[in-house]
């Protein structure tokens, strides 16, 4: 009886198995087997994805969003505003001196277009204002001495006084007297305000692409002191009037200046620096940024006093400000090749 040949290791049969299929794969030759659908409808869909696909890239990716281009947002940016005119109300003229706060020139700045004023303010003790929660009395039993309410006007002194006008009484405080709405005088500067120009200068700088643009003219014959922004003809003259700004932002003027608002002028610089220097433009909108339709916080106030001496006793003249807000806010974006080129300069690139 012939003996029995010994059983080969399953470790060995399964690395013998790994050897042949890698000996397999490297002499045999595969290749894909094509089937062809002879369907009109389905090779139609079929081409017209494919086709997609290519617009895809070829339209949206490098020549809408030209992806093949390296940018930059966010430029470093400069604002300087001055505001020229003169108006008038029913009591003075004013000039820029007066309506414009604050007077440095910045990006932001307020026009007083209406002030209610209450002068002759000293300190000392009057009726409370009846805008001020809980202030109305019937006798001094009402008013408690020594309370401080944080929207009222003063000290309570714990005495029940007349009010201003009418038969109505209100505690008294201590502070500036007359309260604001027991005296004040409503004046409005909005007349001539439409015609005040403002001169908004702007100078932008794209850092990784070394490369700057202001938004004037060039030009050494006077050309600002004769001219108005024109979106065709005047784009390098940034001078702009009130009337234009708040008409381009939809709003009704005499509305905005009686109760006032914010009104923004949008500058952007959106440039493709492989092109030439002139081909960068700044773009101006004009919007209202205040919610106007939420009368809670719709409009613009502020307030302010002036001081001075009457026979010795400090006094003051308090002012309530309605006025139109400015707030000039500068965006963009450069795109370029990667590698960078120095643009052409022209007369605007500084």
């Amino acid at each position: 009886m012939a003996a029995a040949e010994p059983k080969t290791p399953a470790g060995t049969a399964a690395a013998r198995r790994l050897a042949r299929s890698c000996w397999s794969a490297f002499w045999d030759y595969e290749t894909p087997k094509v089937i062809v659908v002879k369907n009109r409808r389905l090779g139609i869909v079929y081409r017209a994805v494919q086709l997609l696909i290519l617009l895809y890239f070829v339209w949206y990716v490098f020549i809408v969003q030209k992806s093949y281009q390296d940018s930059e947002t966010g430029p470093e940016s400069s604002v300087i505003t001055k505001v020229k005119g003169i108006t008038s109300s029913e009591h003075k003229v004013w000039d820029v001196e007066e309506y414009v706060k604050p007077p440095e020139g910045g990006s932001v700045f307020s026009i007083i277009t209406r002030i209610e004023v209450t002068p002759f303010q000293t300190l000392g003790t009057c009726a409370e204002s009846m805008r001020v929660r809980n202030a109305t009395c019937d006798s001094d039993e009402d008013c408690v001495a020594g309370q401080l309410d944080m929207l009222g006007n003063g000290l309570r002194t714990g005495r029940c006084v007349p009010y201003y006008h009418g038969s109505s009484k209100t505690c008294e405080v201590s502070g500036w007297c007359p309260v604001e709405d027991g005296a004040s005088v409503s004046q409005f500067l909005g007349k001539m305000a439409p015609n005040f120009t403002i001169l908004i200068k702007n100078s932008i700088h794209y850092p990784k692409f070394q490369f700057s643009k202001g938004n004037i003219e060039n030009r050494k014959d006077g050309y600002l002191k004769h001219c108005t922004f024109h979106e065709v003809s005047d784009l390098y003259c940034p001078i702009f009037k009130l009337g234009y700004i708040v008409e381009q932002a939809g709003e009704n003027f005499t509305q905005l200046a009686h109760a006032g608002g914010v009104i923004g002028v949008i500058i952007n610089w959106d440039c493709d620096l492989d092109l030439s220097a002139s081909k960068c433009n700044p773009k101006y909108s004009f919007r209202r940024l205040d919610p106007k339709h939420v009368p809670a916080s719709s409009g613009y106030n502020f307030r302010f006093a002036k001081y001075y001496k009457v026979n010795g006793s400090t006094t003051r003249t308090l002012i309530k400000a309605y006025g139109i807000r400015i707030d000039v806010i500068v965006h963009g974006q450069a795109a370029s090749l990667p590698p960078g080129r120095e643009v052409q300069p022209d007369s605007h690139h500084h």
